[in-house]
C-alpha cells in the first residue's frame, strides 16, 4: 500500500505502509541509532514526533519483553528504509510491524531516509504529514502547516504518571500513603522522590542499582506532599515537549530546590535550568541518537552518549551555576551544577539500555551529590 510523506515546506517522499491504512502528522526528526528501536518506540520523550531511523534496516531482531521503556508506543509514526518482517533473534516475541499495529502506530518503509535526513539537517526539524489515504502533496503540506509547532507545547500530561507508584522487578506497583501523607519506605536505600514527566523505566532500574529507593509521583506533587512523604531527595525525569511551557513545573522545581537535594535528566535537567534562572532554546534538528560525543569538563573525560532532546539549556548570566558537560558537536550545554546547593542535572541519557554506557557513572555522581548534602 503506497504512502506519502510531506513536510511543511513541501518536501515529499513516497514509500509504502507496513502497518495498514493511516493518516497522521507531527514533528519529523531523525535518529542515528543502529540498534535500540524498541527503546525509541517506547520512550515517552518522543510523544508527538515522527521518527526517521537513519540506519537502513530496522526490525531485524524483532520485539521482546525486556527492552520496553514504558508500557506503550509514544511516537506518532516510524519512518524507515526497510522494515524487517521476519526477525531473527531468540528473544523476539513478535515482529516490528506486528508491534506497531498492536499499538496503532503507523509505519512507512521504502523511504529515502538519507534524503530525508539531509533535508532535516539543512532546514531543521519540521512538521509533516503521512498518509495512505490522500497522496496529494499539496493537501498534506497544508495539513502539516496547520499542526502546532513543538515550541510552546506542554506534552507532559499525555505521558506522565497520574498516581504515585514504586518500582519492582515485576513492574510498577501503586503506592499508598498514611492519612498524614507519609509513605512506608522499605529502607532499602536513599529515599528518593522521582517526578515522573514520562520516565524511561531503565532510569528507575539504574536508580535502584545505585542505592536509591525511588518513589515516583505525578508532575505537580506539591512540596508539602514531598516533605510529608519522608523523602530525602528529589529526582526529575525526562519527558516530551517544550520545557519553557512547563511554568507550573518550573515553579515547583524552584520550591523543591529550597528544601531538597535535586538532580535530573533531560527534561528534568531543563526544568532545573529554568528554576535556577536560565532559559532554553530550540535546537535546529535536535540530538537524537547514541553516538553523540560529550566532554565531562570536571574530569576532561570524553564519552559517547545516548541523547533525545530538541531543546537545550542556556546559562548566560548565571554566576552561581556552572557547566559540567558540553556537547562536542555543537558546544551546547549537556550538564550543570549549582556552585553551593546540592543541585545538578545532565541533558543526555546515562541509563541508555541499548548503549553506550559511558555515562553510567553519573548515577553515582547523583548519589554523591545527594548523600553529601548538609541534611544527611
Amino acid at each position: 500500500m503506497q504512502a506519502l510523506l510531506t513536510l511543511e515546506d513541501g518536501f515529499s517522499l513516497v514509500g509504502k505502509s507496513c502497518t495498514g491504512e493511516f493518516e497522521t502528522g507531527g514533528e519529523v526528526i531523525f535518529n542515528t541509532c543502529m540498534t535500540g528501536y524498541q527503546e525509541v518506540l517506547t520512550d515517552p520523550s518522543y510523544y508527538g514526533q515522527m521518527v526517521c531511523m537513519t540506519w537502513p534496516l530496522i526490525g531485524n531482531y524483532g520485539i521482546n519483553n525486556e527492552d520496553m521503556e514504558s508500557d506503550r508506543v509514544h511516537l506518532r509514526a516510524l519512518l524507515v528504509k526497510e522494515c524487517c518482517k521476519k526477525p531473527s533473534s531468540w528473544r523476539a516475541v513478535m515482529s516490528l510491524p506486528d508491534f506497531l499495529q498492536r499499538h496503532n502506530t503507523p509505519g512507512i518503509e521504502g523511504l529515502d531516509t538519507r534524503a530525508l535526513t539531509r533535508h532535516l539537517r539543512m532546514h531543521g526539524a519540521m512538521r509533516g504529514m503521512i498518509s495512505t489515504k490522500n497522496l496529494v502533496p499539496r493537501f498534506l503540506q497544508e495539513r502539516a502547516r496547520a499542526l502546532p509547532p513543538m515550541q510552546g507545547q506542554n506534552l507532559v500530561p499525555f505521558v506522565a504518571a497520574r498516581e504515585p507508584y514504586f518500582w519492582t522487578n515485576n513492574g510498577l506497583r501503586p503506592a499508598s500513603f498514611s492519612a498524614a501523607g507519609a509513605y512506608a519506605w522499605q529502607g532499602s536505600g536513599v529515599r528518593l522522590l522521582v517526578y515522573d514527566y514520562g520516565i524511561k523505566w531503565n532510569i528507575l532500574r539504574e536508580l535502584v542499582a545505585t542505592g536509591f529507593e525511588p518513589l515516583a509521583v505525578p508532575p505537580l506533587f506539591s512540596v508539602e506532599q514531598a516533605k510529608a512523604s519522608g523523602a530525602q531527595a528529589v529526582f526529575l525525569s525526562n519527558g516530551p515537549g517544550d520545557p519553557a511551557a512547563l511554568t507550573e513545573e518550573t515553579a515547583l522545581t524552584r520550591e523543591l530546590i529550597a528544601h531538597f537535594p535535586v538532580t535530573g535528566i533531560c527534561l528534568g535537567h531543563q526544568l532545573i535550568g529554568h528554576a535556577l534562572g536560565g532559559t532554553t532554546a530550540k535546537l535546529r534538528f535536535g540530538h537524537h541518537g547514541c553516538n553523540h560525543p560529550v566532554k565531562d569538563i570536571t574530569t576532561g573525560r570524553i564519552e559517547l552518549s545516548s541523547q533525545n532532546h530538541g531543546f537545550h539549556v542556556v546559562l548566560d548570566g548565571m554566576d552561581d551555576v556552572e557547566a559540567t558537560h558540553v556537547n562536542l558537536n555543537d558546544h551546547t550545554l549537556e550538564g550543570l551544577r549549582h556552585k553551593s546547593l546540592p543541585v545538578m542535572g545532565v541533558q543526555y541519557h546515562p541509563e541508555a539500555a541499548a548503549g553506550p554506557h559511558d555515562g553510567r557513572y553519573l548515577f553515582s555522581r547523583f548519589y554523591d551529590v545527594i548523600t553529601q548534602a548538609a541534611s544527611f
